[in-house]
């Protein structure tokens, strides 16, 4: 069985992305791992040397930023990375700059693969997330964060990055996957309040108008996290390779967790499914097979 994994990344230092604890994090999963290297002005391409691994390929492109329309260009960059992922791989692993397993799912991660090599009807593995906010202690619980995401997939032409790269399908189509207990965590929304004010500038023009960045977007110096609508303390660990950018946190966010201002529509789900065992609404780009 052979697994190859794939991501993109553009301007990691300057934005501030986890992306070497990233890759890391996949590396003991993958055969190979493909990075693609948007155009980028920092030191990206030696921040993803350093790595120094035999199972990286670096492979160069240059991002057309006049894709848009709904974030549509980072599906076409994962694409163009998934291009790169040799032939005889049976199932591709991807993984976003910002995201990173924990290593307490690789033993159930390698059985389901190991499973459902030859169950075709299969074509993906859909894992848990976790995504935290403004500090590492943090971890969202409204219901506009997706629970559940597909990040591997069969090693076929036909499958696809979808939207914003968020998921994949087959031809437009839902994949029809299989659930695995395993975790990504996803760091996107963790960083200096300064790195992540300019990663906002930047990243809404892959959506909007320079006019609506302009319009929309308030101009700071440091990003405001206190807007977030409701937080939960995290109590559990973080992946291991994460730990060395943990302790080097230097800026402090404090939520009161008991002030919640999650939308009615969010309590009402939270409450039947902790109370009733019923899920209503949850938006799936996946078919649970």
């Amino acid at each position: 069985m052979k697994v190859s994994g794939f991501t993109i990344v553009r301007n990691a230092r300057k934005y501030d992305y986890p992306v070497v604890e990233s890759i890391l994090s996949a590396l003991p999963l993958c055969d190979e791992m493909i990075v693609s290297i948007g155009n980028s002005d920092d030191n990206t391409v030696e921040l993803i040397q350093s790595i120094q691994s035999p199972k990286i390929r670096i492979v160069h492109s240059v991002w057309d930023e006049t894709l848009r329309e709904g974030g549509k260009l980072l599906a076409v960059e994962t694409n163009k990375a998934k291009q790169h992922v040799s032939p005889d791989a049976d199932w591709c692993l991807y993984i976003q700059a910002d995201e990173v397993l924990h290593e307490e799912g690789y033993v159930n991660l390698r059985q389901a693969m190991g499973d459902y090599l030859h169950q075709k009807s299969v074509e993906g593995l859909v894992l848990n997330y976790r995504h935290f906010y403004g500090s590492y202690q943090y971890v969202a619980d409204a219901y506009n964060w997706y629970r559940r995401e597909v990040r591997i997939i069969r090693n076929s032409k036909h499958i696809s990055s979808w939207g914003d790269a968020q998921g994949f399908r087959r031809q437009g189509k839902k994949l029809s996957v299989k659930p695995v207990d395993a975790y990504v965590h996803h760091y996107g929304w963790v960083k200096n309040p300064k790195a992540q004010q300019r990663k906002q500038e930047s990243f809404h023009k892959m959506w909007h108008s320079d006019e609506w960045v302009e319009q929309k977007v308030l101009k700071a110096d440091e990003f405001d996290y206190s807007k977030i609508d409701s937080l939960q303390l995290f109590t559990g660990t973080h992946p291991s390779v994460m730990q060395k950018r943990i302790a080097e946190q230097n800026w402090q966010f404090e939520f009161d967790t008991s002030k919640s201002r999650m939308k009615w529509k969010y309590r009402v789900r939270k409450w039947l499914e902790e109370n009733v065992g019923v899920s209503i609404g949850e938006y799936r780009n996946y078919k649970l097979i």
